[in-house]
């Protein structure tokens, strides 16, 4: 069966029913094409290694399956009634962790903490965050640099560690993926979470059994006693392996599969628009490029050219030809759903080869110039397919790309470490709120910010615009700022927005449940029929 939700901006929050029919009862058969980069809850802000860790770990607050927010290991939480500054949340009791160890306000302090170290890729979302108490053994207390309406919102993902399990395992400070490390909470794990991690072989295969000791039994359908994880990178593998019930659910089934999925018996399928924009980055910052032929000089330092390439890609054939219409094409860095996106924020330019030419001169690149782009190969839908075809319609202006695809665990590490000058990312935004966008992408990168700014751009207006949306709780005023920003960023041209994805998911035997606006999938909630 088929089920679509053909517009974006409300539509993204909708949901779509998966009811399917049966092989085995208890045991669910999950592949994707990503596989987890680490298990250290606070290493990586990344799509499939979140979704790993919803599995196993617990934030205080969680956000459901149709994007609502839900008590998660906080049962409670309202800033105080005493201090605008303080947020005070009440911790869920009689809450063990996997090994046994109790769960209280120490471990959410702990947590909390380790999530804000340097290393961490959580730290943005709590910047603001000057201290975090404990006002009790169930009671929390987060002070920030001035009222904070976000905090819940941030708090989503940020998982919950048990402080004297990290200290026994010598792992207090977090990995720090991209210089390469590897450490005891990188390749273990000891959450609250409904599922128990049994085994795992990186990139072959992780399982995860039932937490009988589970608070939420009874809360939740936990129709699901057995996980078999595998990563499949190979679409027409991984959609063997639904076809042929060695798998029971793809989150991502490729859009050349559509039709064959669709009318395979026993399976379902959904599609849904995702919480998520494809874009591509450029180093803006630079006085001189590392991988192009311009000697001296940094071609995308100068906005004619960023604005060349702009009109260049030609998105609508990117939706027609490479995504086979599962894409919206996109003007600006956010999807529809979040504070602060507007229709006419969304409009993209039209695609112009003669005008791209005319900036190209004008900018005194006539003669065009080469430079590499980096693209993962296993993240995001048809990821390499598209930097492919961006590289032959970049070369109509005489931009020579050399394409340089990798697996994400190598890409991610090239952006956070300033080895790229041109790269694809992706952005979602689990926050529903645009101050998560220009926090991450936009801010200059210091300590706390600006983590996934790989551009190297650096505006101190907008640096404070940003940093005041952290605090600022006159929402018109609010939105008028990120209204700016957004004006601002448009007119700078820093990234090249391509277009939203689409989520298509697969899914055999008896189970239901729906499909997640940001592809994150929580079994907890899947019931049998």
């Amino acid at each position: 069966m088929t089920m679509r939700l053909a517009t974006f901006g409300a539509a993204l929050l909708a949901t779509t029913a998966l009811t399917v029919s049966a092989a085995s009862a208890e045991t669910l058969r999950w592949a994707r094409a990503s596989e987890a980069l680490t298990l250290d809850p606070h290493s990586q802000n990344e799509g499939p290694t979140t979704t790993l860790m919803h599995q196993i770990y617990e934030p205080l607050i969680v956000r459901n399956m149709e994007g609502g927010l839900e008590p998660g290991l906080a049962t409670s939480w309202e800033p105080s009634s005493s201090d605008p500054n303080v947020w005070v949340f009440q911790i869920r009791e009689g809450v063990t962790f996997h090994e046994g160890q109790a769960f209280d306000a120490e471990d959410v302090v702990f947590s909390l903490n380790r999530a804000l170290s340097e290393a961490s890729d959580f730290k943005e979302l709590l910047t603001g965050v000057t201290e975090v108490r404990a006002a009790g053994d169930f009671t929390v207390e987060v002070v920030t640099d001035g009222p904070n309406p976000l905090l819940p919102n941030n708090l989503t993902n940020i998982m919950m560690l048990d402080a004297g399990w990290a200290a026994e395992n010598n792992t207090e400070e977090v990995q720090d993926y991209a210089a390469g490390e590897d450490t005891y909470a990188a390749r273990n794990a000891n959450g609250t979470g409904p599922f128990v991690l049994q085994s795992r072989t990186a990139d072959v295969e992780t399982v995860m059994t039932q937490n009988p000791d589970y608070w939420g039994i009874g809360e939740f359908p936990m129709d699901i006693t057995e996980i078999i994880f595998t990563p499949i990178q190979n679409p027409a593998t991984r959609v063997a392996a639904l076809l042929t019930g060695e798998v029971d659910f793809i989150q991502d089934v490729p859009v050349q599969d559509l039709e064959r999925v669709d009318g395979a018996d026993g399976i379902g399928l959904a599609t849904a628009p995702q919480n998520r924009v494809i874009f591509f980055g450029m180093n803006v910052g630079d006085e001189d490029l590392t991988l192009d032929n311009v000697e001296g000089a940094n071609p995308f330092a100068d906005v004619r050219v960023r604005r060349a390439m702009d009109i260049a890609i030609n998105r609508e054939a990117i939706q027609q030809v490479v995504m086979r219409g599962q894409s919206a094409p996109a003007g600006v860095i956010s999807p529809p759903p979040v504070n602060g996106w507007t229709p006419e924020l969304d409009e993209y330019p039209a695609y112009d080869v003669e005008a791209a030419r005319a900036l190209m001169e004008e900018a005194g690149y006539g003669d065009g110039f080469s430079v590499q782009l980096d693209c993962p190969n296993d993240r995001y839908i048809n990821d390499e397919a598209i930097c492919q075809a961006v590289v032959g319609m970049l070369a109509q202006i005489g931009i020579d790309v050399n394409l340089s695809a990798l697996p994400r665990a190598q890409h991610f590490p090239l952006i956070s470490n300033f080895e790229t000058d041109f790269y694809m990312l992706g952005w979602g935004v689990p926050t529903y709120d645009a101050e998560y966008i220009f926090n991450f992408l936009y801010h200059t990168q210091t300590e706390n910010r600006g983590s996934w700014n790989g551009t190297r751009y650096s505006n101190p207006e907008m640096d404070e615009m940003i940093a005041s949306l952290t605090s600022n709780t006159d929402l018109d005023a609010r939105n008028g700022t990120i209204a700016a920003l957004f004006e601002m960023a448009e007119e700078e041209v820093i990234y090249l927005p391509v277009h939203n994805q689409v989520l298509n998911w697969g899914i055999s035997d008896a189970w239901s449940t729906v499909v997640d606006a940001d592809d994150q999938v929580k079994f907890k909630y899947f019931e049998l029929n």
